[in-house]
């Protein structure tokens, strides 16, 4: 996906998350976020929006803090959050391809890794307030479900914090049955994952034989990969165990 995809992709998130909240209203439960009421939800979305708005347009260069989450409720915090997500959007596309600030992961350059990074969390959140509904998380595109499952195995997943590990080595695969996308993850106990990527249209997994493999469509990959559906949201062959430790330990802090 472009740079101006992912930014289209914030923008129609964004959107749907705060036209769900309005409907759910601040004190409904958010199931996929236990503990959480939609007010929490629209605080922290709204913090992390201003926050990387900040390092986008101001071109800081080094990690700074955000400013925290604003003390607001109802119609005044959905105001507040509306307004920081447009700000975002604005900020993403009037950068230029030149943009030069802090990021956390490998990417093309910092606005791609932005724009990325935040149509991804926006994502994410716009499932969390729409599952407050009856209705439960709309749909997520299968081009932009692909993308985020790749930046959570390649990106998130390949850094030394993650926490997945395994007492001996394991192979895992993430296999969307929409997009032809496919995903090999070995795991060990020393390192991090170690994820290839096999794309549509090109020679196939270079692991066919593995322990687990998950699939499902690139939607229901996506949220259940990122802990908003349970397992059983997707098919899992082989050692389900393999399963059930993603499940445990994947979780992004």
């Amino acid at each position: 996906m472009t740079s101006t995809e992912h930014i289209d992709a914030l923008e129609a998130a964004g959107r749907a998350l705060a036209d769900a909240a309005a409907q759910a209203g601040p004190d409904a439960e958010v199931p996929t976020c236990p503990g959480w009421r939609v007010r929490d939800l629209l605080r922290h979305t709204t913090m992390v929006h201003r926050w990387a708005t900040a390092l986008v347009v101001e071109r800081r260069t080094s990690y700074q803090p955000g400013e925290g989450e604003p003390d607001l409720d109802g119609d005044e915090l959905l105001a507040h959050f509306r307004e920081g997500h447009d700000l975002l959007v604005a900020a993403l596309r009037a950068a230029p391809d030149t943009l030069e600030c802090w990021t956390f992961l490998p990417a093309p350059s910092p606005l791609a890794f932005w724009a990325r990074r935040q149509a991804h969390e926006t994502t994410v959140h716009r499932a969390d307030a729409e599952s407050a509904l009856p209705a439960g998380p709309g749909p997520v595109p299968a081009a932009l479900a692909a993308d985020g499952i790749d930046e959570l195995l390649r990106g998130f997943h390949a850094g030394d914090r993650s926490k997945v590990r395994t007492p001996a080595p394991r192979t895992l695969r993430i296999r969307a049955t929409d997009t032809a996308d496919a995903w090999t993850l070995r795991l060990s106990a020393t390192e991090p994952p170690r994820t290839e990527r096999a794309f549509p249209g090109t020679a196939a997994d270079p692991s066919p034989a593995v322990d687990t493999e998950i699939s499902g469509t690139a939607e229901r990959l996506y949220l259940t990969l990122w802990n908003r559906l349970p397992l059983d949201a997707v098919t899992v062959t082989g050692d389900a165990d393999l399963a059930r430790l993603w499940r445990e330990t994947s979780a992004i802090a």
